[in-house]
């Protein structure tokens, strides 16, 4: 039987809201709750790893699918994957089901929760699937609602935290790049002959395009609302507002997906697919520049990072920092840059996924974040500490990890661009990040664990089976990557084949 014949995407797509929907209208109790929203989102993992096995590595889409939407405008149902989406489509799923299992413990409100955090998964694969406009705008505003609902309902309260606020300040932030990407979105539209919301077809150049404004206008409109989600500096100070007040599972996705959300739109729509984006001959212009705002976010990310005292806003501002890693990859415009920021997308989801969940372990067993508060839990909690390194260690790039070969892979292909000027001195002080990282990181995990033991501490427990088996999980595939990048590079390579 033809896989194509089933309509893979589309099940893996709507099954969480599927699931949704079955826990709204007929759960009750909270493990039946649970248990439902394991199964839907289980399947959606299992057939994503199953299209990654069958994909054919000589790339283009696959496993398309296509049906008139709204005929009027000329937007369709259409979906498909290549080297770029269906690697964050696994992640997404992959984090999707870990989610899950991170909120086992949740008892407010549980039917809600689960609810919601399907919801929030079918809107971010929706994202990566589209490959229509109009249909990849509507999932990027569907993922708002259950985030600003999660975080607001279940994050934490005052006088600890804002969760209102910050749930509030993330969808203003989107909201205002949104309305910039509609306006480009809608630019392009008119701007295609035939009009159409086709990315492919824009991109192909089988729909002509005849500017009715200036197409470096267009590429800004677009790129600012990338920027917002991905985030760049200084359109990043909502990330850690978010991160801080978050519940955990939130926070793993928002780290893990939600962020690539931003990266992947830039390749997709206005650097890389299509040998140019959709706005062909544009992002060569400012290579330079978006470089520089690259090179800042990681190096002041970094900085920032080194003066938090709260576990959860260290790790949302390194995230900062790491994302100014792809940023360069991406607009060095090489093939081995560009390659080297879609691994790294799926590196940094894997490594801070798990840096996330395991602040939240450390919280959930001391009820405890502030690190000056901390120490010495490298006895009491030996199996976290030592997962806890490990992540630590593949994000500031050990060898042997996915950290390393991703972050590699974005220096060499940036070091010998041509499409940026001034290349080499772009990645030298992109390299002085990962001093700064070494050093965040090594300072917060010898100041949580490796310290003298505190009294208070006496009797708290370490991991139990079930979260074992999730960052296990984690630190297998971080290894699996790391030793053997080529699963992945086979998969990402071919989609970057037109640039040089």
């Amino acid at each position: 039987m033809n896989i194509d014949s089933i309509h893979p995407l589309s099940i893996i797509l709507f099954l969480p809201a599927v699931g949704a929907i079955l826990l709204a209208l007929f759960a009750r109790r909270p493990r039946t709750v649970k248990l439902t929203a394991v199964i839907f989102t289980f399947i959606p993992f299992a057939l994503s790893v199953a299209l990654f096995v069958i994909f054919d590595r000589s790339g283009g889409l696959q496993f398309v699918e296509q049906a008139q939407w709204i005929s009027s405008i000329n937007a369709t149902y259409h979906l498909g994957v290549d080297g770029l989406s269906l690697p964050m489509v696994i992640l997404t799923t992959f984090l999707g089901l870990v989610a899950v299992f991170v909120s086992w413990k949740i008892n407010l409100r549980t039917k809600e929760y689960f609810a919601w955090l399907l919801i929030l998964e079918t809107g971010i694969l929706g994202v990566f699937m589209s490959l229509d406009l109009l249909l990849f705008f509507l999932f990027w505003e569907v993922e708002l609602i259950p985030m600003y609902m999660l975080i607001s309902i279940w994050g934490t309260p005052p006088p600890l935290g804002r969760k209102v606020y910050s749930a509030t300040k993330f969808v203003i932030y989107t909201l205002f790049g949104s309305a910039f990407m509609l306006a480009g979105i809608l630019a392009l539209y008119y701007s295609a002959s035939p009009h159409t919301f086709s990315m492919v077809d824009i991109a192909s150049g089988t729909a002509r395009l005849i500017p009715v404004i200036p197409l470096s206008s267009i590429f800004f409109l677009i790129f600012i609302a990338f920027a917002i989600k991905l985030p760049v500096f200084p359109l990043h100070t909502w990330l850690p507002d978010a991160h801080t007040d978050a519940p955990t599972a939130v926070s793993v996705m928002l780290a893990g997906v939600l962020l690539k959300m931003g990266a992947y739109g830039m390749i997709r729509l206005v650097a890389g697919f299509g040998g140019g984006g959709l706005v062909p001959g544009v992002a060569q212009h400012y290579t330079g520049i978006i470089a520089a705002f690259a090179v800042v976010s990681v190096l002041y990310g970094a900085a920032a990072t080194m003066r938090q005292t709260d576990l959860k806003r260290l790790i949302a501002y390194s995230s900062v920092s790491h994302m100014g890693f792809i940023l360069l990859g991406i607009f060095a415009l090489k093939q081995l840059s560009l390659t080297g920021a879609t691994l790294q997308m799926f590196s940094h989801g894997l490594i801070t996924g798990l840096l996330f969940a395991m602040v939240g372990l450390v919280y959930d067993k001391t009820h405890q974040r502030q690190i000056p508060m901390l120490g010495g839990l490298a006895r009491q909690m030996p199996v976290i500490a030592v997962v806890f390194s490990i992540a630590g260690l593949a994000a500031l790039g050990l060898p042997t990890t996915i950290g390393f070969i991703a972050e590699f892979t974005v220096f060499v292909g940036s070091f010998g661009s041509s499409a940026l000027p001034s290349a080499q001195t772009y990645v030298v002080l992109a390299v002085f990040g990962i001093v700064l990282g070494a050093g965040y990181i090594l300072w917060m995990l010898e100041r949580v664990f490796y310290r003298g033991p505190k009294e208070q501490f006496n009797g708290v427990k370490d991991a139990d089976n079930m979260e074992k088996a999730y960052i296990f999980a984690f630190v297998a595939l971080i290894m699996l990557f790391g030793v053997y990048p080529r699963l992945l590079l086979d998969v990402i390579g071919p989609v970057f084949h037109s640039f040089g």
